[in-house]
C-alpha cells in the first residue's frame, strides 16, 4: 500500500475518534465499526501491513508513553498481581485456547491451534484504560491494567515465536523453551536499560530541548529494534526504557518537559485511532482469504465464536481460580483473612472487573498475519486462513462486547476506593510538607551565605518577597480543594490572566503583521506568553476535574 493512501487512512481515523469524542462514544467502537465497514466500500484499497511494521513502528511508542507516565513505585506495589495477569494468564490463556481449538477446527493441528493461543493470548488495555479513567477506577485497579499491559505482549510473543517454530521446523537460537523465555526477559530488560542510561547520559549534555525531545521519540524504536536484533524481547526493551527515563523525568530540563508532555498524548492519539481503524479495516481480507482457501466461512466464523467464548470465559475463571487458591493457602497459614477483599486488597467486584477487561488488539492481529505462508519443508502453513479469521473475530469480538459491557459493569458494582481521596490528601500534603521545607531550607542559606553578585540589602529584600509568594502558592495548593469561595476566585483570577493573555497575544500578532513588530522579537514574547497561558490553562483543568 502506497505512502499516500495510508495518510489518508490515519487522516479519516483522527477525523472519526474526534466525532466519536464529541458525541461522548466509545473510539474504539466506533473506528472498527466504520473501519469494517469501509472494507466493503467499492474503492477502497486493501490496507495490509506487514507485522514487522506494526510491531516496529506503532507498538514501540504505545508501551514507551505508557511507561514513561507509569509509577514504578505502582509497577512494584502490584508486581504479583501483574506477572499473574501478565504472563501466566497469557500462558494458561494460550494453552486453554490451542486444545480447545484443535479439538474444535479440523484444520488446526495441535502445534498450529497453540499458534492461535498465543495470537489471542494477549489483552489490550487501551480500552479498558480508557473506559476506567473515564469512570474514575480505582488507582490500584488502574495500575494493575496498565502494568499488565506493559508485559504480556512480550508474553504472547515469546510464545508465538516457540509456537511457529515448532510448526515449521525452525530452528530457534536456544533449545529449551524455559531458557529461551529467561533469555528474552533478561536481554529486552539489559537492552532498554543500556540505552536509556545512554540517552539519559546524551541528555544530561548537549542542553538542547529539541534535540532532548528527539531521542526521547527515538529511544522507543532504537530499543525494539535492539533487542529484536539480538533475539530478545523488544517489547521489555521498550518498557524498561520507558521505566528509566519516567523515573528521571524531574532531572530534565523544563522546556523538554513541557514538549514531551505534549509530544507524546498526540502520538497515543493518532497510533491508537490508526490501530483500531486497522482493525476495522482488515474484515474484508479476512473473509476473501478463508474463501481463497475453499475453506466455508460461515463454518469458520462458527468456530471463531466459540473460541471467542472460550477467550472471555477463560480470564474470570483464572482470576478468581487464583484469588480462592490463595485465599485458601493464607488460611492455612492461619493469617489474618479480609471477608470481602482477595490478599491483594481488592474485591469480588473489581476482580470482576478485571476479568471483564480482557478486550484484545492490535498485536492480535499482527501476530496472525505474522504466521508465515510455509513450513521450513515447503509445505503450507496448516490453517493459517483460519488462525487470521478466528483472531480478527477475538479482536474485534472481544472489543464490542466487553468493551460495550465494561461501563455499565463498572456503573453497576461500585468498585470505588472510599479510602483512595484520602491517601490522595495525604499525598498532596506531603508533597506541600516537603516543597515548604526544601523552599525554607533553600531560603534560610541564602539569607545566610547569601547570592553571588548581589548585595546582602538587596538579597534580603528579594528573599522576603520569594518567601511570601512560595508561602501563598503552597497556601493556595493546601485550600483550593476545601475552599470553596478562594477556589472560585483562583479560577476566576486564572481565566481573567488567559483572556487577557489572549489578548495581548492578538495584538502583538496584528501588530506584527502591520509591519510594526519585527518576526524575532514577537517570538521571543509570545514564548513568554504560551508559558504563562500553559499554566493559567492547567490550573483551570486541575480545578474543573
Amino acid at each position: 500500500m502506497d505512502g499516500p493512501v495510508l495518510l489518508l487512512v490515519v487522516i479519516a481515523a483522527v477525523a472519526v475518534a474526534g466525532f466519536a469524542k464529541r458525541f461522548d462514544l466509545q473510539v474504539p467502537l466506533v473506528l472498527v465499526a466504520v473501519g469494517s465497514a469501509a472494507s466493503f466500500v467499492p474503492g477502497v484499497p486493501q490496507l495490509t501491513l506487514s507485522p514487522e511494521l506494526i510491531l516496529g513502528v506503532v507498538l514501540p511508542p504505545l508501551l514507551y508513553s505508557a511507561a514513561l507516565d507509569f509509577s514504578f513505585v505502582s509497577f512494584r506495589k502490584n508486581l504479583g498481581h501483574i506477572l499473574r495477569l501478565g504472563i501466566v494468564m497469557v500462558i494458561v490463556t494460550a494453552v486453554a485456547v490451542g486444545y480447545f481449538a484443535n479439538w474444535l477446527v479440523p484444520e488446526l493441528t495441535l502445534g498450529a491451534a497453540l499458534v492461535l493461543g498465543a495470537v489471542v493470548a494477549p489483552p489490550d488495555a487501551v480500552a479498558a484504560i480508557a473506559v476506567g479513567r473515564k469512570l474514575g477506577l480505582p488507582s490500584r485497579m488502574m495500575a494493575i491494567l496498565t502494568g499488565e499491559s506493559l508485559v504480556n505482549d512480550a508474553a504472547a510473543l515469546t510464545l508465538f515465536t516457540l509456537a511457529v517454530a515448532s510448526v515449521t521446523g525452525k530452528k530457534i537460537e536456544i533449545d529449551s523453551p524455559v531458557l529461551f523465555f529467561a533469555y528474552e526477559i533478561a536481554g529486552g530488560v539489559i537492552v532498554g536499560y543500556v540505552l536509556a542510561r545512554i540517552v539519559r547520559f546524551v541528555r544530561s549534555r548537549i542542553r538542547d530541548s529539541s534535540l532532548e525531545t528527539v531521542l526521547g521519540l527515538v529511544l522507543p524504536f532504537t530499543a525494539y529494534l535492539a533487542a529484536e536484533e539480538i533475539h530478545a524481547s523488544g517489547v521489555l526493551a521498550v518498557v524498561t526504557a520507558g521505566f528509566v527515563l519516567g523515573r528521571v523525568t524531574a532531572d530534565v530540563a523544563v522546556p523538554t518537559r513541557i514538549q514531551e508532555r505534549q509530544v507524546w498524548p498526540l502520538m497515543d492519539l493518532l497510533l491508537e485511532a490508526f490501530v483500531f481503524a486497522y482493525m476495522g479495516l482488515q474484515l474484508e481480507s479476512v473473509i476473501e482469504e478463508v474463501q481463497r482457501d475453499g475453506l466455508p466461512v460461515h463454518h469458520i466464523f462458527a468456530y471463531a465464536l466459540l473460541v471467542l467464548l472460550v477467550v472471555i470465559l477463560v480470564r474470570p475463571a483464572w482470576i478468581f481460580v487464583n484469588t480462592s487458591r490463595r485465599s485458601v493457602v493464607r488460611k492455612l497459614l492461619r493469617r489474618k483473612a479480609s471477608e470481602t477483599s482477595d490478599v491483594l486488597g481488592l474485591t469480588w467486584r473489581q476482580n470482576l472487573v478485571l476479568s471483564w477487561a480482557g478486550m484484545r488488539g492490535v498485536v492480535t492481529l499482527a501476530a496472525a498475519s505474522g504466521v508465515p505462508l510455509a513450513t521450513v519443508a515447503g509445505d503450507p502453513f496448516p490453517g493459517r486462513a483460519v488462525i487470521q479469521a478466528v483472531a480478527f473475530v477475538v479482536a474485534v469480538g472481544t472489543l464490542v462486547i466487553q468493551g460495550l459491557t465494561l461501563p455499565m459493569l463498572i456503573r453497576r458494582l461500585d468498585v470505588a476506593d472510599a479510602d483512595e481521596q484520602r491517601r490522595t490528601d495525604e499525598q498532596a500534603a506531603l508533597a506541600r510538607s516537603i516543597s515548604r521545607s526544601a523552599a525554607e531550607q533553600y531560603l534560610s542559606e541564602a539569607a545566610v551565605n547569601g547570592i553571588d553578585g548581589a548585595s546582602r540589602e538587596s538579597v534580603e529584600h528579594v528573599l522576603e518577597r520569594v518567601r511570601r509568594s512560595v508561602r501563598a502558592r503552597l497556601d493556595a495548593d493546601e485550600t483550593e480543594d476545601h475552599e470553596e469561595r478562594i477556589a472560585a476566585a483562583g479560577a476566576l483570577f486564572d481565566t481573567l490572566r488567559r483572556n487577557v493573555l489572549v489578548a495581548q497575544r492578538a495584538a502583538l500578532v496584528h501588530a506584527r503583521d502591520a509591519g510594526e513588530l519585527d518576526d524575532e522579537v514577537l517570538r521571543t514574547v509570545l514564548d513568554g506568553l504560551d508559558v504563562e497561558e500553559a499554566a493559567a490553562e492547567a490550573r483551570l483543568e486541575r480545578r474543573n476535574r
